[in-house]
């Protein structure tokens, strides 16, 4: 009789399941990024030096695999937003984040692939996407209380623009954001309050107050030669009285009443 089998003892083949899955998905990632959602899984075993059989052991379908993929690529943003919360400059960590996304995405050709057909991120990574949106909500409200981005932007806003900066970003051969791309996410920040607007820049045509206010005090009266006492504040001091105030006054308006006068005559 022959002895009984034992039960394989130790954690020998969970750990060759866990290295081979972890082989097939760095595999995975690597061809999804350069050839998109096309690449077989055949050529998934081949890059990952393992046979077809065990790839379909994780992975029954593609479909199962890129979405093991693009959870793992959701969930590092995710983190890359986590990190990024909490930062002294709210907007500043936003408008990083925004960056990082669109500049780490453009070059995988499978997320550009899933933007391309369904949106960003798709139902089939429901739960990663959650996690990831409600990380982007956090970063936006924060930069929205600093004023930083404009109040009436929303989550969707920003998952649509992510979807447009990274086509966009495509066109680039630079590795960093395009200019085209910043200007989209430059969409995002607040409009910056309008300059306050002086009495000099207001003044009708012709009345230059600034030129008033910076000019060089009288030293004796145009009317009089009388000496001026300068003023502490306020416009300085023209006149040494009220009285040759009037009387300048008086001509000034004469000279105009004589120079209308001959101008009517002329006509």
């Amino acid at each position: 009789m022959s002895a009984p089998t034992l039960p394989r003892t130790g954690s020998g083949p969970r750990a060759d399941a866990r290295r081979n899955r972890a082989l097939v998905l760095a595999a995975a990632q690597r061809v999804l990024a350069e050839r998109g959602t096309s690449v077989s899984l055949a050529e998934v075993a081949r890059q990952a030096g393992v046979g077809a059989g065990t790839v379909y052991r994780h992975f029954p379908t593609k479909i199962a695999l890129v979405e093991a993929v693009m959870q793992q690529r959701i969930d590092r943003l995710t983190a890359v937003a986590l990190r990024h919360r909490g930062a002294p400059d709210p907007g500043a960590a936003f408008f990083a984040f925004c960056t990082e996304v669109v500049v780490s995405s453009h070059r995988n050709q499978a997320v550009c692939d899933l933007m391309g057909e369904d949106g960003w991120p798709r139902e089939l990574i429901r739960d990663a996407g959650t996690r990831f949106h409600t990380a982007i909500s956090d970063l936006l409200t924060a930069a929205q209380q600093q004023g930083a981005v404009r109040p009436g932007i929303e989550l969707s806003d920003v998952l649509a623009l992510f979807v447009g900066c990274v086509a966009i970003q495509r066109l680039s051969p630079e590795p960093g954001l395009s200019r085209p791309a910043a200007l989209v996410l430059d969409a995002l920040r607040a409009t910056r309050p309008p300059a306050t607007v002086t009495k000099a820049e207001t003044a009708p045509a012709g009345r230059d107050e600034s030129r008033r206010r910076n000019e060089t005090p009288a030293t004796h009266c145009p009317m009089c030669a009388a000496p001026v006492r300068p003023t502490a504040t306020g416009r300085p001091a023209r006149y040494c009285s009220s009285a040759c105030r009037q009387k300048a006054h008086r001509r000034r308006h004469a000279t105009t009443s004589v120079r209308s006068a001959a101008g009517d005559v002329a006509v």
